[in-house]
C-alpha cells in the first residue's frame, strides 16, 4: 500500500508539471532597438498590454547596435533587432545572425521594402526630401536630381546634416548608383556652395522656416511633425525624380536573431509591427510611411504607391564605413 501510494504521489506530481509546462506564460523577448523609445516605446506598451509577453529593450544607435550584435555573435542576448536603417539590418544579416522569416509575414510588404533572402522586414518607411522655403520658391524653381544643388545658384542657400544616419545612408545609395568618385564629386560640389550644417533634421526644417537657408535635405517626415507643433504653412517638402539618389526610400524594419531563445514570441512582435494597429500608428504618431498596403499614409504627402525610388536593394546600404570614410576624406566629417 505505501508503496502504491508513493507511485500515485509521483503521478500527481508528474502530472502538475506536465500541465504547467503546458499553460507557461509567455516568454519575455529582448528587443534591439536602434529606433527611441519616444517614438516606439508606446507602441511596445501596446503590444505587451495585448499578448502578455515581457519586452526588455536595449536602446541606442542602430549602427552601434548593429556592432554590438556582431561582436556578441551566438551569445547575444538579443531576440529581434529593430533597426532605423535597412543597411545596419543587411549587415547583420550578411553575418549569419538573421533567420529567414516566414513567406505569409514577409509578403504583407512590397519586394522592395524587405530583404530578397527574407532575412528582415520593412516595418516603416521615410522618403528623402529637399524641404524648401515656400514663400521665396516655387517647384519649378527647384532641381529634379539631387546634383542640381551642386550649381553656383545654391551657394549659401542650403543646410545638410552630415552626422545624422540619414544623411549617410542616402550617402550609400548615391555611391551604390554612380560609385565613389561621383559621390566625391557631389561632396565636393556641395561643400563648394558653402552649406550650412546642422546636428538633426528638425532643426534644417526649421532654419528653412526662419529664413536661415532657403533649402535642406531631409526625411519627408520632419516637415510633418514641425507642421504639427508649429503650423509652419510656407514650408513645403520637394520630392526629386524617382531614379535619383536624392528620392531614396529607406525603411526601418525587424529581424529575429537565429541566437533566439524565444523564437515564437519574437516573431509575434515582428508580426505586431507589420499589424493594422502598428501600422497606423507610424502614420499618425510618427508621420512615416506605413509599408502594408490597405493602410492610409499620413497627409500633406504623396501616397507611397506613387513615389519610384532607385533601383538598389536596401541591404547593399550597409556599406557604412565605406561612406564614413568618404566623408571625412572629403572633410565633410572630422
Amino acid at each position: 500500500m505505501r508503496r502504491a501510494a508513493c507511485a500515485t504521489i509521483v503521478l500527481v506530481i508528474l502530472a502538475v508539471a506536465l500541465g504547467a509546462c503546458g499553460h507557461s506564460a509567455p516568454q519575455a523577448i529582448t528587443v534591439y532597438s536602434g529606433r527611441s523609445e519616444a517614438l516606439v516605446g508606446p507602441l511596445i506598451e501596446r503590444f505587451e498590454s495585448e499578448t502578455g509577453i515581457d519586452v526588455q529593450v536595449r536602446y541606442g544607435d542602430t549602427a552601434e547596435l548593429a556592432a554590438l550584435l556582431l561582436e556578441e555573435g551566438a551569445n547575444t542576448p538579443a531576440d529581434v533587432y529593430f533597426a532605423q536603417d535597412a543597411g545596419a539590418l543587411g549587415a547583420v544579416a550578411a553575418s549569419g545572425m538573421l533567420e529567414q522569416l516566414p513567406a505569409a509575414l514577409l509578403e504583407r510588404v512590397a519586394d522592395r521594402f524587405r530583404s530578397p533572402a527574407g532575412e528582415w522586414v520593412g516595418t516603416s518607411g521615410r522618403a528623402r526630401v529637399v524641404v524648401y522655403d515656400a514663400a521665396a520658391l516655387a517647384p519649378a524653381d527647384l532641381p529634379q536630381t539631387i546634383d542640381g544643388f551642386t550649381q553656383p545658384a545654391w551657394r549659401g542657400r542650403i543646410g545638410w546634416a552630415p552626422t545624422n544616419g540619414s544623411f549617410q545612408a542616402f550617402v550609400t545609395a548615391y555611391r551604390l548608383l554612380n560609385g565613389d568618385e561621383a559621390a566625391r564629386e557631389w561632396l565636393r560640389g556641395i561643400v563648394a556652395n558653402e552649406p550650412r550644417r546642422y546636428e538633426s533634421n528638425a532643426p534644417i526644417v526649421q532654419a528653412v522656416a526662419d529664413g536661415e537657408v532657403d533649402v535642406g535635405f531631409v526625411n519627408h517626415y520632419y516637415l510633418l511633425q514641425a507642421q504639427r507643433e508649429q503650423g509652419l504653412p510656407l514650408v513645403a517638402n520637394h520630392f526629386l525624380r524617382g531614379d535619383d539618389a536624392g528620392a531614396l526610400i529607406n525603411v526601418a524594419g525587424a529581424g529575429i536573431l537565429t541566437a533566439s531563445e524565444a523564437p515564437d514570441q519574437a516573431r509575434r512582435f515582428v508580426e505586431f509591427l507589420l499589424g493594422d494597429e502598428s501600422q497606423r500608428y507610424f502614420a499618425s504618431e510618427t508621420f512615416e510611411y506605413p509599408l502594408v498596403a490597405g493602410i492610409d499614409g499620413p497627409g500633406g504627402v504623396p501616397p507611397l504607391a506613387s513615389l519610384q525610388q532607385p533601383d538598389i536593394d536596401l541591404s547593399d546600404l550597409s556599406d557604412l564605413q565605406g561612406t564614413l570614410r568618404i566623408l571625412q576624406e572629403e572633410g565633410v566629417l572630422p
